[in-house]
């Protein structure tokens, strides 16, 4: 019989963590961690899908047969973490690409290029030398972490599944087993395309809704008013692409 304090692939977990890269601290929930990044950052809540994949490979393994709030630490290599670094991501760029948007790139400098970090390594004369590596790509990796509880809200895990697969929370509303997804016309392939797995994993089914004009103005000013600055160091974003 399965024990209900265990942990089993595709469950919904909430996670507490703190990650480490050579020993330091890369990212946390844990505020009293997180406040050695950051001192004015607030832990977020993450929730997750046990084999999924939506944190790190190594970590995502980990939390597989684990019992309810009992700290545990998971260590693991460059290929179940971040991969290995690569020369032929270090990358030569023209400085103009730099000055064109009024960058004045400096070494050491993390900037975002092609919606990932991008580390400037140096800049000689007209060149800049940009290091497209993960940042922690070629590191040791470490976790500690206690699962909290297991998720059973449907709502929970309906903006667990479209906050992942979408990258955003859509507008939506729940009706018995059904997620009415309002989205503008023409994305119906965005549902059609995630639909099977969004049922498989939460026994709910997606279905489009055309957002009209009231909606779509409702939405925007959500969008505002729920509008902060980044609250830890999130890791670059991988399907694991989750802050842990």
């Amino acid at each position: 019989m399965q024990n209900e304090q265990e942990t089993k692939k595709n469950d919904f977990v909430e996670l507490e963590f703190t990650g480490y890269a050579n020993g330091n601290i890369f990212d946390s929930n844990i505020p009293e961690d997180l406040k050695k990044l950051n001192a004015q950052a607030k832990p977020e809540k993450l929730i997750v899908v046990v084999g999924q994949e939506m944190v790190v490979q190594g970590l995502d393994k980990a939390l597989e047969n684990k019992n309810l709030n009992e700290e545990y630490e998971s260590s693991f290599s460059t290929k179940e973490g971040f991969g290995e670094r690569h020369r032929n991501l270090l990358k030569t760029i023209p400085l103009a690409k730099f000055t064109e948007q009024k960058i004045n790139p400096q070494p050491g400098m993390v900037l975002a290029l092609d919606n990932q970090p991008v580390k400037i390594v140096a800049v000689s004369g007209a060149r800049v030398t940009a290091d497209f590596n993960n940042p922690l790509a070629g590191k040791d990796i470490k976790y500690k972490f206690k699962i909290l509880r297991k998720v059973t809200d449907k709502k929970e895990k309906a903006e667990v599944l479209m906050k992942f697969f979408f990258r955003f929370l859509p507008k939506y509303e729940i009706k018995e087993d059904k997620v009415f997804v309002k989205l503008p016309k023409g994305l119906e392939s965005i549902i059609d395309y995630h639909k099977k797995k969004f049922t498989e994993l939460s026994g709910l089914h997606l279905v489009f809704e055309e957002l009209k004009a009231e909606d779509k103005k409702s939405a925007e000013k959500t969008e505002e008013s729920e509008e902060e600055p980044p609250a830890t160091t999130q890791e670059p974003p991988t399907p694991s692409d989750s802050p842990a």
